[in-house]
């Protein structure tokens, strides 16, 4: 089977066992496990490579195996199965030492008892069901991180399981190598922006560091007008325009090749704005910005770097999937009883991944700033399923908050020159606010239309921060307990 997998990216499937059962039993276990491997390999659910490793049978080899795991670049992850009795005091020194996500596997190679014909050699060789309950005390016991799924490894619901975790192993990993620019800082007085960088470095691994707004503008003089040209080429191809690109457009091509030039040069995959700091700029950053975002950087606006970060790691765990990916802000709130929903848009900043139709090139005063008219592209996303995921500091611990929404199309809004979004949110717009402020949920916000809940509850048991989900069975009474009972757990749980 020809799978397309993300390009580097390796799970290592990793089986225990013990020489107590002889050569032959541990043979059988070597090709029961790669028979394993290689179907999870060959499955289109899971995005990126299974690897098998030789079965484990001593503390030294699997302490051995879990440190080339950390110490290997394109290692994302283990899975672990024990396909007979594997002792787990033997994995305490590996475990302990492991800092790549973990998923334990509860499955066993049959399917079924074979009823006539089942013996003690059968027995000795098919024990993941205590096997496994063995492994999970040990790894309960040293309070290891890691995702369990149980079935049987040939199964859809197995593999799709295990595709989820891998993609959030995916932007585990880019978390831990993500670095993070902030042309200016926050903007003033705004409380939900700021937040600890250096307990973000600890927890998600994040460099985020300062640069003036005048090194950007320093990389755009360094822009030659060839360039810009065969940059407005390009957009002449992929979009439409209200009028011909003239010097507005042309400056935020300036601008989007100045940032990416930069961003190459320092190694930067994620980026902030902010419209109080634009000193040596004619325009805010728009046209540039979306196209950076649809390029796969992420972004967040007025010096939100947490934001920015989430954005980042959002897109690349939904490498190769349906629906795009982008910095959101709520804005405005039609209540009508019958469809109360969010008008979601930001001043310019939507990624055009999220388009439905061909976005629309178009230049208008932003009227605030005090800078002149920037070009955006203009777009509606179309309906479909969302999810909105914000990440906050409070204060002694990063808390996530997430939310399924069912994007709808909005009727026409001809004088609003931004990219925009209407959606409801689960269970409804009025639980859902409520329950958002109660959590004390940023305004800012990383949508997509490609991951679910699922995607992220992963991607937050790997960070080991608090996940607050707000959906279709969130009652007020309910979360509010949930938030006080938070708040004892995190508190003892330093």
């Amino acid at each position: 089977m020809n799978i397309n997998k993300i390009q580097n990216y390796e799970v290592w499937f990793v089986t225990g066992s013990q020489h107590l059962y002889g050569a032959e039993t541990l043979q059988r276990v070597n090709e029961d496990s790669t028979a394993i491997a290689e179907a999870l390999n060959d499955s289109d659910k899971i995005p990126v490579k299974i690897i098998f490793k030789p079965v484990v049978t001593t503390p030294a080899e699997i302490t051995g195996l879990c440190q080339s795991a950390n110490s290997s670049s394109n290692c994302i992850g283990i899975i672990a199965w024990m396909h007979t009795f594997s002792p787990a005091k033997m994995w305490i020194s590996g475990l302990s030492m492991l800092v790549k996500p973990l998923l334990h596997l509860h499955t066993q190679f049959n399917t079924e008892i074979p009823w006539d014909d089942i013996d003690m050699d059968f027995m000795n060789l098919n024990q993941s069901a205590h096997g496994d309950r063995e492994f999970g005390f040990i790894c309960t016991r040293l309070r290891v991180n890691r995702k369990v799924v149980v079935g049987h490894w040939q199964s859809e619901k197995v593999q799709e399981a295990i595709g989820i975790w891998s993609r959030a192993a995916i932007g585990f990993n880019e978390s831990r190598n993500l670095k993070i620019c902030r042309f200016g800082d926050n903007m003033r007085y705004v409380a939900v922006t700021e937040g600890d960088k250096l307990e973000a470095e600890k927890i998600f691994g994040w460099q985020v560091n300062y640069h003036s707004v005048g090194e950007l503008v320093e990389s755009m003089k360094a822009v030659t007008g060839d360039e810009v040209g065969a940059l407005i080429k390009e957009y002449t191809e992929k979009y439409a325009f209200a009028a011909p690109p003239d010097e507005p457009v042309r400056y935020q091509a300036r601008i989007e090749l100045g940032m990416k030039a930069f961003f190459e040069r320092n190694g930067y995959r994620a980026f902030t704005t902010n419209f109080e700091d634009l000193f040596g700029l004619e325009q805010l950053p728009g046209l540039a910005v979306q196209r950076l975002m649809q390029k796969g950087y992420g972004f967040g606006a007025e010096g939100d770097w947490k934001q920015s970060a989430l954005v980042r790691i959002m897109k690349v765990m939904a490498e190769g999937m349906q629906g795009g990916c982008s910095f959101m802000e709520d804005y405005t709130y039609h209540l009508d009883p019958e469809r109360p929903s969010v008008l979601n848009a930001h001043m310019l900043e939507i990624c055009p991944s999220l388009a439905g139709d061909k976005p629309v090139i178009e230049v208008h005063p932003l009227k605030i700033g005090g800078k002149e008219a920037p070009a955006r592209m203009v777009f509606t996303v179309p309906a479909g399923k969302g999810m909105v995921a914000t990440l906050v500091d409070m204060g002694g611990r990063m808390r996530m908050i997430v939310n399924p929404v069912e994007v709808i199309t909005p009727k026409p809004l001809p004088k609003l020159p931004v990219a925009r979004a209407l959606w409801m949110p689960e269970p409804d717009l009025e639980t859902s606010a409520h329950a958002w402020i109660l959590a004390g949920g940023a305004h800012h916000t990383s949508f997509s239309m490609a991951l679910n809940t699922d995607h992220m509850q992963d991607l937050v048991e790997m960070f080991g921060i608090e996940l607050l989900l707000i959906n279709k069975t969130t009652r007020i009474p309910d979360f509010k307990k949930e938030l006080r009972f938070n708040h004892v757990y995190y508190q003892f749980n330093k």
